[in-house]
């Protein structure tokens, strides 16, 4: 039975009760801290933080630092950067309108050996960036001045990788991902995938574990020649890494589809995309897979919502279809999709022109929180951020 079935059942299964005991003094007194503080951490994240007025007591035991490290946690925003003469500034978007939970800036980093920090990936609490000795452009990823680099925000834990073996000249790769999963292992993998100058597709991929402390390369297995869109969000879901690719075919014209690698580099796979844009976005999303395209050229301007039902399957499910109307009433400028909410049916979407960014939900067709961003001049690459209160990094040379 998937996580979110088990809290969707506990939850079902202690409504009544709940209901029966409404105020903090009628039965909570009955359930010590420890089991409440277990019920907590077996439902679903929405369940446990979803109530708009719960018992002081819990929010207390919800607040508490010793807890949070096995409650479920939520989005609690994006990090972006700007780019401008000086190097990289980096900002955090929060979807509850507070402060950011961390420094953005990470001040705790090697700033005095790297000149520039730039964000490349988030998984799950773990954040991927890539420091180089040099003031380097977004595009610059000279691996010889360059070091790949995790941390986890909310411990202020990080570990610095060890250079990468050099790629023949011929290749290059403008794309890495962190995979992540505490729930299976400690441990994680550093994926940088490597493309070919020449015929431009993806040739292989490097490969870090935590668990060796080393590299290694496999080639690619794909029967089909795809290059990753450049700086392309990549999403980790079972096991899997997802990047978002192009097939160049002399016959049909350029084509998009997801291409998925294991943290071994062993399986790879290709699948169709049902609505073909540049514009498209994948994200983890109630323990999926999730493919979502804004649609500025037709004549109604439309938001559609799929899932990969599991990692099998070869084909996305249609969820939902949303025409932009209402949004182009505060959004009056094109858009694009950006993130999905990691727990429910809701698109972030970024406007062009502008310096906002909303969240759409899809099931409900309602527009929720509108952020204004602190730098128009953004590189317009949204990273979501779920906090990771524990501390899995047990071979972190950082603070």
């Amino acid at each position: 039975m998937e996580e979110a079935e088990k809290g969707e059942l506990l939850e079902r299964d202690t409504k009544p009760w709940l209901d029966s005991h409404p105020g903090p003094t009628a039965g909570l007194p009955l359930l010590t801290d420890d089991l409440i503080s277990e019920i907590l951490s077996r439902l679903h994240v929405r369940s446990s933080t979803a109530s708009s007025a719960p018992p002081v007591s819990w929010r207390d035991l919800i607040a508490d630092p010793a807890n949070r490290k096995k409650l479920p946690q939520t989005l609690a925003g994006f990090l972006y950067t700007s780019f401008c003469g000086s190097g990289y500034r980096h900002h955090f978007a929060s979807v509850s309108g507070g402060a950011a939970p961390f420094d953005p800036s990470l001040p705790y980093l090697q700033l005095n050996k790297y000149k520039d920090m730039a964000q490349v990936d988030t998984c799950n609490g773990h954040v991927l960036y890539r420091g180089c000795t040099k003031k380097a452009a977004p595009w610059d990823w000279a691996e010889d001045d360059c070091r790949f680099v995790v941390c986890n925000p909310a411990t202020g834990k990080w570990l610095e990788l060890p250079p990468k073996p050099s790629a023949p000249a011929i290749r290059y790769s403008y794309t890495a991902a962190l995979a992540f999963d505490p729930v299976v292992s400690s441990h994680f993998h550093v994926l940088h995938f490597e493309e070919d100058y020449l015929a431009n597709y993806m040739t292989g991929v490097s490969i870090y574990s935590s668990r060796t402390g080393a590299w290694s390369r496999e080639d690619s297995r794909m029967a089909e020649k795809a290059a990753p869109f450049f700086r392309s969000k990549c999403v980790f879901v079972g096991g899997i890494m997802y990047v978002i690719g192009e097939l160049e075919d002399i016959n049909t014209g350029n084509e998009y589809v997801v291409v998925g690698v294991d943290v071994e580099g062993k399986e790879w796979k290709t699948i169709r995309v049902p609505y073909c844009s540049r514009v498209c976005m994948i994200g983890l999303s109630q323990g999926c897979l999730h493919y979502a395209v804004a649609t500025n050229e037709s004549r109604v301007p439309e938001i559609t919502l799929w899932c990969l039902k599991d990692c099998n399957s070869k084909e996305f499910v249609l969820k939902h279809t949303a025409s932009m109307d209402m949004l182009l009433e505060v959004l009056p400028w094109k858009y694009r999709v950006v993130g999905i909410h990691p727990d429910c049916d809701t698109i972030f979407l970024f406007s062009y022109g502008g310096a906002t960014l909303a969240a759409y939900d899809m099931r409900h067709q309602k527009v929720g929180c509108i952020l204004n961003l602190e730098n128009r001049n953004s590189t317009q690459r949204f990273l979501p951020y779920v906090p990771l209160f524990s501390e899995p990094l047990a071979d972190a040379d950082g603070q």
